[in-house]
């Protein structure tokens, strides 16, 4: 901004005078910057990441099912997700993370075509953390009860099923890992929403 005193001399103010400091949350018109972009296009892979792990967790569970047969084929003892409820709620949360991260795809391209507009930012950090609690809740529970299936527990005389149901153990298992896949990818995703807004106050 310029001002003109009596002797005829020009003034010129510095433009952070002239307008003040920057809001902290952004209206998505400033400039873009370059790094806000590539950590936009980070959170974009990562979100397709997760998806494919917590698809593939949940597939993995829900097709989890074997047939055992004792005393030359006489009694079958069928063991399938459904009969455990911890496997169950797990199905069931890895099917509810994989579908918000797939609407959430949304909005990280938002963040991507507009670096500064700080409010999808703000929603993605708000429901990632609830997604991602919840995602840990069902694969710790889960991780438990596979424990179980693989050693037992001698004092609850709570018996290993994995000797005669090793398929459906192990497909239980790599659902199990997968999930952590996802909430390690979901951390990240977290972390790196942290670090954003640290930019931004900067």
């Amino acid at each position: 901004m310029m001002k003109s005193d009596d002797n005829g001399s020009i003034d010129v103010e510095s433009s952070a005078e002239s307008k003040g400091k920057e809001p902290l949350i952004g209206n998505g018109k400033e400039k873009p910057n370059k790094l806000k972009k590539i950590m936009g296009v980070v959170d974009f892979v990562l979100r397709l990441a997760a998806i494919i792990a917590a698809l593939a967790a949940a597939a993995t569970m829900g097709t989890s099912d074997e047939t055992a047969t004792f005393f030359t084929q006489v009694f079958r003892i069928e063991a399938s997700y459904d009969d455990v409820p911890t496997f169950t709620f797990f199905v069931i949360a890895m099917a509810i993370v994989a579908g918000y991260l797939v609407l959430s795809l949304m909005f990280s391209v938002i963040t991507i075509i507009r670096p500064n507009f700080a409010i999808a930012r703000i929603l993605l950090f708000i429901f990632d953390i609830v997604v991602l609690a919840l995602a840990a809740a069902s694969a710790a529970a889960a991780a438990a009860i596979v424990y179980l299936a693989h050693n037992g527990n001698r004092n609850t005389n709570w018996q290993a099923i994995c000797q005669q149901f090793g398929h459906f153990c192990q497909k239980v298992s790599g659902a199990v890992v997968t999930s952590f896949v996802a909430v390690v990818l979901l951390m990240l995703l977290v972390l790196l929403s942290g670090f954003n807004f640290i930019l931004k106050k900067k």
